[in-house]
């Protein structure tokens, strides 16, 4: 059985380590609340540009852009969004399963695909696989700007657009709420499933519809991906506030615990000395 100083030693750091958890827990909390923020502000702007999209696309049949066109799939791309931390429940685990369970479904050789990772926990896993990360990005920010990120992105659409692999999908998790955050699988290229939506205003291309599409479509697609990203980092927060806030109510109840033990240990403890100084005094009548 466990002495009392140890007992005692083990309550003193179960509470410093809830203090920790529980100061995470609020700092993360903080973060979420503009991380969301962000994400939603993020949207209006999403719609917008798909509807424009939308409208240019469908108003032009004789486009052969290559972002629109599918084409035989002989390379495909995956741009994985982790964080670069963890503390943060299965958050990680969850996008890494999915993005390895659909990379072994679909191809049989390293040489069918490549990865783009964002995050240093995506890295490391690819790369410590033998998978071929062409390109990463870490050290993001917690409320990251499209700046952080135009690099990566602006790789990924432009190697899809010199034919270099065929489609690209992207891998998150989608911000629900505080305490639900969903693996998300979503085909950024090519743009075959841009369709306006409802009631769309009439445009006048100038200088041509096909001069538009070529500047628009590449921000569109890059736009997916930030808009991604401002979703994961909500997620991102949500998961670490919630495994912090178990962590803590877990420390908790290991303190209840071991106080429990400790008291029953010391009542032993006192009774077992009363029953020496009674025997003793008995020894000497």
């Amino acid at each position: 059985m466990a002495s009392l100083r140890d007992i005692q030693n083990r309550i003193q750091s179960t509470k410093k380590t809830s203090q920790i958890t529980k100061a995470m827990q609020m700092v993360s909390a903080s973060k979420l609340n503009r991380a969301e923020l962000n994400a939603k502000s993020f949207v209006p702007y999403m719609g917008k540009i798909q509807e424009v999209v939308g409208a240019i696309a469908s108003g032009s049949s004789d486009s052969r852009h290559p972002m629109l066109t599918s084409r035989p799939v002989a390379k495909t791309a995956y741009l994985v969004i982790s964080s670069d931390r963890g503390l943060a429940g299965a958050y990680n685990s969850n996008v890494l399963r999915a993005v390895t369970n659909a990379i072994r479904e679909r191809h049989t050789s390293n040489d069918q695909f490549v990865v783009f990772a964002i995050g240093r926990v995506a890295r490391d896993f690819f790369t410590k696989r033998g998978y071929p990360v062409i390109e990463s990005v870490v050290g993001l920010p917690d409320q990251p700007s499209f700046a952080d990120i135009k690099g990566i992105a602006h790789k990924a659409v432009g190697m899809f657009t010199e034919g270099m692999y065929d489609e690209l999908y992207m891998y998150y998790n989608h911000f629900v709420s505080a305490i639900q955050q969903d693996v998300t699988e979503k085909k950024v290229l090519p743009l075959t499933d841009i369709a306006p939506t409802g009631a769309t205003a009439s445009y006048e291309f100038e200088p041509s519809s096909d001069a538009i599409l070529e500047v628009l479509l590449p921000q569109y697609a890059e736009s997916l991906i930030f808009g991604a990203l401002l979703d994961g980092k909500a997620s991102e927060h949500a998961a670490r506030m919630t495994a912090m806030k178990s962590a803590t109510d877990n420390a908790s109840e290991l303190i209840s615990s071991l106080t429990l033990q400790f008291n029953r240990a010391r009542q032993a403890a006192i009774t077992q000395e009363i029953t020496e100084i009674v025997g003793g005094v008995a020894a000497l009548e």
